[in-house]
């Protein structure tokens, strides 16, 4: 919390919001559905692509501030298997913006200790693409802070079809923790709060097994418009949040044992 606070303006927004945060009870994994680049753009009367470039400015505000935060784990949807139905324009910009985004974002997730990390079908993305993740992530390997973890060409059933093969192909059955070893996100915790931005009310295939108990937060914001104040507000909200993964709130187990006696 000494990181945040250092980097933020007394007095502000995120500074009076980040001191309601209790740093004990901080989500440990966050994932992130970044989405509404394009109806940001649409609305300004900009082409599809000015929505993308003027994303990458709250991409950085969130992996600056989780990891000042002290959270450890930070996830997000940064292109869909379904997104290679986009224009084909569209798609290679957004690799080219990847490509910039990598370069000149290293030096900062150096600073701050973050290790990458890259989910989906990866094998699939253009070769310089994976070159240049492939050298990031061989950069910030021994890196001790946040795990950043980027999903691209990613979708939550293929994942899940993914990981069934994978199971079947030792020829034996699985239980659900054994299960959760074969998928993209092997080794890491399930999200405790899954963000999306625009309003919509859906979860758009995305971490479908990892998100069963997750605390969803939605702002009507677009990406583009999506701020470290906004992060911190979700925080808030969540640690106001009672998480009872299937069970019941302490005092309710209190009445019902006392009502049982």
């Amino acid at each position: 919390m000494e990181k945040f606070f250092n980097a933020v303006k007394p007095g502000t927004r995120e500074a009076r919001l980040g001191a309601e945060v209790d740093p004990g009870r901080l989500p440990r994994h966050i994932a992130v559905i970044m989405d509404g680049n394009g109806r940001w753009a649409k609305r300004r009367r900009l082409p599809r692509v000015a929505g993308h470039r003027s994303g990458i400015r709250p991409v950085r505000e969130t992996i600056e501030t989780c990891a000042q935060l002290g959270v450890e784990y930070l996830t997000l949807f940064a292109f869909s298997l379904e997104n290679w139905k986009r224009p084909r324009i569209e798609v290679e910009t957004l690799w080219q913006l990847l490509r910039h985004a990598i370069v000149e974002e290293l030096p900062e997730l150096q600073r701050n200790g973050v290790r990458l990390q890259v989910i989906g079908r990866i094998e699939q993305l253009p070769e310089a693409v994976q070159r240049d993740l492939d050298r990031a992530m061989v950069e910030t390997s021994t890196n001790r802070g946040m795990q950043l973890t980027i999903a691209l060409n990613y979708g939550g059933r293929a994942e899940i079809v993914d990981a069934v093969n994978a199971a079947l192909e030792r020829g034996r059955r699985v239980s659900e923790v054994e299960f959760a070893g074969y998928l993209y996100t092997a080794g890491m915790p399930d999200p405790d709060l899954l963000i999306r931005t625009s309003g919509e009310m859906r979860v758009s295939n995305f971490l479908l097994w990892q998100i069963a108990y997750a605390e969803i937060w939605v702002t009507e914001k677009y990406w583009p418009d999506f701020r470290r104040a906004d992060l911190v507000q979700a925080i808030v909200d969540y640690q106001k949040r009672e998480r009872r993964f299937g069970g019941v709130a302490e005092a309710e187990s209190e009445e019902v044992a006392a009502a049982q006696r």
